[in-house]
């Protein structure tokens, strides 16, 4: 597979999963600024923290909230950026994508920008959730489960891992912009994790469900083995001795370091381990580019050969 296409459908699936995560996240924010006027301005400064990693100067308003995380064009972690850049990407990687994936990506682009402008309530934000659902089940029912599929999920997976750090993110003492609920229901977790717990609402327990639960497929654990899964496909040949993917390697270490912790230790230093995650999902995603996704200096021609 040539690798513009690769990186093309890695990016496809990074993209669809950040805005699936970002509408997760911005729907329960949405709900918890209206209920929370008094306290909503704060709310908003921390919940731009939490997915742009930026603390925004002047106070913040649902309606800059909705502008910077939905409707923005110009930024890749809104809804509309990451629809858009989905679908460029998309748009270059044809040749492997089958039609149905294909109309799903562009027909939800045409559809997003008929929607009413600054119309941030819950009728796009689901939209948005359905028409990722929509995605993922196409790709699957739909695409032959060989390297291209394999990129694709390996992006899904390592954005799914990120954006569930930052979902868990915004319920923690440092930030504190949902209550664990509401964490739980940014994440679709409410049903798995109530019939697992017997109807026992604990931060630690919530914590501990969304970090390190094998079996859910939001938790953090869940997506960095699926990540990893799809590196050791993509190498069906790794050496005997050792591990030469930088990627695995990373993904490997971090896994290992959620699973075999400590869980009041885990909860103790929960800030910082988020903080480990997303800086390992960059890694990765750095490594994983040079390795598959190789960008050498373009040639210049330097005169007749003699």
């Amino acid at each position: 597979m040539l690798s513009r296409i690769a990186e093309s459908l890695y990016w496809v699936g990074r993209y669809v999963e950040r805005a699936d995560g970002t509408a997760r996240i911005v729907d329960q924010v949405r709900l918890a600024m209206l209920e929370d006027r008094a306290g909503s301005v704060e709310a908003g400064r921390r919940v731009l923290s939490v997915l742009l990693a930026q603390v925004p100067d002047a106070d913040v308003t649902y309606h800059e909230v909705a502008r910077t995380l939905v409707f923005d064009q110009g930024n890749p972690s809104s809804l509309g950026g990451s629809w858009y850049a989905a679908r460029e990407n998309a748009r270059r990687a044809r040749e492997v994508l089958p039609i149905e994936v294909w109309e799903v990506l562009n027909g939800g682009w045409v559809r997003w920008q008929r929607m009413p402008a600054l119309d941030a309530t819950a009728r796009p934000l689901a939209w948005i959730r359905a028409r990722a659902a929509m995605f993922h089940g196409v790709v699957d029912s739909t695409m032959s489960h060989d390297d291209a599929w394999l990129f694709l999920r390996l992006g899904s997976s390592l954005e799914r891992a990120d954006m569930s750090a930052r979902i868990i993110a915004a319920g923690t003492q440092q930030n504190q912009v949902l209550g664990w609920p509401q964490v739980l229901a940014s994440a679709g977790g409410q049903q798995g994790y109530l019939r697992g717990q017997r109807g026992v609402l604990d931060d630690r327990r919530v914590a501990a469900f969304l970090m390190l639960d094998r079996q859910f497929p939001r938790s953090v654990v869940y997506s960095l083995a699926r990540a990893e899964n799809c590196l050791e496909r993509l190498d069906p040949e790794p050496p005997s001795v050792g591990v030469r993917d930088d990627a695995k390697r990373l993904l490997g270490r971090m896994r290992s370091a959620l699973e075999y912790d400590d869980l009041e230790t885990l909860y103790a230093a929960l800030p910082s381990q988020l903080m480990a995650v997303q800086e390992t999902v960059r890694r990765t995603g750095d490594a994983v580019a040079r390795r598959y996704f190789p960008s050498g200096a373009a040639p210049v021609w330097n005169g007749e050969i003699r």
